[in-house]
């Protein structure tokens, strides 16, 4: 099984995109984190999504190139907390939930995620 990427384990690029589509309007409703989106047009939020999907894909061994900018960069003067943190892992989860992901995939994403964390938040 070691061969075999977490891309392929989760159902490749469809399933990731089926994950992102589901995932995004749960963060741009939520109450807290839907400032981050206060602003953007359907087109800015469109390629968002695309660049989650290829940025996704290709951190889990698909043959996908992300051509978005590194985490900090994308990331810097949000102000990002710790708060929001939690409230996107919240929705994160709800989301692996909602596609009845199998736990050894579920967790391999969760660590991948938590490993950003760092290139995220901002700490006070």
């Amino acid at each position: 099984m070691s061969d075999i990427t977490l891309y392929e384990r989760l159902g490749g690029y469809d399933a990731i995109t089926a994950v992102a589509s589901d995932l995004l309007p749960r963060l741009i409703a939520d109450a807290q984190l839907g400032r981050f989106w206060a602003n953007r047009g359907d087109d800015g939020v469109q390629r968002e999504k695309q660049f989650l999907i290829d940025f996704l894909s290709q951190s889990a061994g698909g043959p996908v190139y992300y051509t978005g900018r590194n985490m900090p960069q994308t990331h810097r003067g949000m102000k990002i907390s710790e708060s929001d943190w939690s409230v996107f892992i919240g929705h994160l989860k709800a989301t692996l939930q909602h596609f009845e992901l199998a736990e050894p995939e579920s967790s391999d994403v969760l660590s991948f995620i938590q490993s950003t964390k760092i290139e995220i938040v901002e700490s006070d």
